[in-house]
C-alpha cells in the first residue's frame, strides 16, 4: 500500500530538514533516551560490563523465552553513532530474541562527537573479540557469532567484519545489516537516487545523515576509510554470508542494495530484501507492525539457513 496524500503531508511536516543535528545533538539524544523502557519491559534483560582493549564497555544481554540456538547476536544500535543507547534499544532486542530464538548482546559503545571515529568501531570489535575469548560469563564459540545492527549500527557492524578479515584475529562468519548507512557523501553528488528522491520528506533527511557523520568524523581523512565508510572497501571477498534489509522510503537505501552487489560480485552469499513503503527506523517499531514481524521472520530464516515465505510473513 503506498503512502497517501496525507501520510505524506505529515511526514514532510516531521522531517525538518534544515534542523541542524551538529548544533542540537545533545537535544537529539535526549529525545531518544525517553524511550527507556519500564522495569517491567526489561525483566528478561540483564546488564554487565565487557572488559575489552579500549575500555570497559556496558552492556545487555536478552534471552529469549527458549533458547533454540547457540548463536549469539552482538547487536548496534542506531542513532547516528550520536544518539541510541542499550537501553533506548531494549525493546528492539527483546523482540529480536524473542523471534530469533538466540541470545542478544547489546554494546554500549562510545558515541560522537565526545567520541569521535573510529572509538566506537574499535569499541565494537573489541567486544566482540573479548566475547570470543570468554572475557564474560557468555563464551562464543566463532560459528555461533553474529553481528547485526541498524543504520549507524549496521554501518559498525559492516565495519567490524571488515577489520576482522584484515586483522586475521577472528573470523565473522554472518552478519545482518538493516538500512545500513555505508557511503561517505549524502549530498548533492552523490551517486544514490535514494538520497535524492528520499533525502527531505522521511523523517530521516540526507542533511541529518551528513551531520551525523560530520559530528562522528575526526577530520576529512575519515571520509576516505572504509571503516568509516564500508562501501569505499576494495576488497569484500572475506566478507561473511550477509542479509542487508533496506526501505523503499529511505535515503540510505541504495547505498546499502550497492553493497549487497558489491558482495556478490566478491562471490560472498548474499540475501537483499527490500521493504515497500517503509521508512527508515521501521525496525524498531513494535512487532504488531506487519513490516516488524516479517523482517524478523526473515531474519529467522537467515539465521536459519532456512526459506523465508513472504505470504506466511
Amino acid at each position: 500500500m503506498a503512502i497517501n496524500k496525507f501520510m505524506l503531508a505529515a511526514l514532510r511536516a516531521l522531517s525538518y530538514p534544515d534542523l541542524d543535528i551538529k548544533q542540537y545533538y545533545l537535544v537529539d539524544r535526549k529525545i531518544k533516551s525517553l524511550a527507556r523502557p519500564s522495569i517491567k519491559a526489561i525483566s528478561r534483560m540483564a546488564e554487565f560490563t565487557l572488559e575489552t582493549v579500549t575500555v570497559p564497555l556496558e552492556c545487555a544481554v536478552f534471552l529469549p523465552p527458549r533458547i533454540e540456538s547457540d548463536d549469539v547476536i552482538m547487536y548496534f544500535h542506531g542513532g547516528g553513532w550520536v544518539a541510541g543507547d542499550i537501553y533506548s534499544y531494549t525493546p528492539t532486542c527483546r523482540t529480536l530474541a524473542r523471534f530469533s530464538g538466540r541470545t542478544i548482546v547489546s554494546v554500549n559503545y562510545r558515541r560522537a562527537p565526545e567520541h569521535k571515529f573510529p572509538a566506537a568501531v574499535e569499541d565494537c570489535y573489541s567486544a566482540a573479540l573479548a566475547l570470543l575469548e570468554g572475557k564474560s560469563l557468555l563464551r562464543v564459540d566463532e560459528r555461533h557469532l553474529v553481528l547485526a545492527g541498524d543504520s549507524a549500527g549496521g554501518n559498525i557492524a559492516a565495519a567490524v567484519s571488515l577489520m576482522a578479515a584484515d586483522r586475521g584475529e577472528f573470523r565473522v562468519r554472518r552478519q545482518v545489516l538493516i538500512y545500513p548507512a555505508l557511503a561517505n557523501d549524502h549530498g548533492e553528488d552523490s551517486p544514490f537516487e535514494s538520497v535524492h528522491v528520499n533525502g527531505t520528506d522521511y523523517l530521516l533527511t540526507s542533511k541529518r545523515v551528513d551531520d551525523y557523520m560530520a559530528l562522528y568524523s575526526g577530520d576529512e581523512s575519515d571520509y576516505s576509510n572504509p571503516y568509516f565508510a564500508p562501501l569505499l572497501a576494495e576488497n569484500l571477498s572475506g566478507q561473511p554470508k550477509t542479509l542487508i534489509i533496506t526501505a523503499e522510503y529511505d535515503p540510505l537505501r541504495d547505498e546499502g542494495e550497492a553493497y549487497a552487489e558489491r558482495l556478490r560480485e566478491a562471490g560472498v552469499e548474499v540475501e537483499l530484501h527490500r521493504f515497500p513503503d517503509a521508512l527508515h527506523g521501521f525496525f524498531t517499531l513494535p512487532s504488531r507492525f506487519a513490516q516488524v514481524k516479517a523482517a524478523h521472520n526473515i531474519i529467522r530464516a537467515f539465521l536459519d539457513e532456512t526459506s523465508y515465505d513472504e505470504k506466511m510473513g
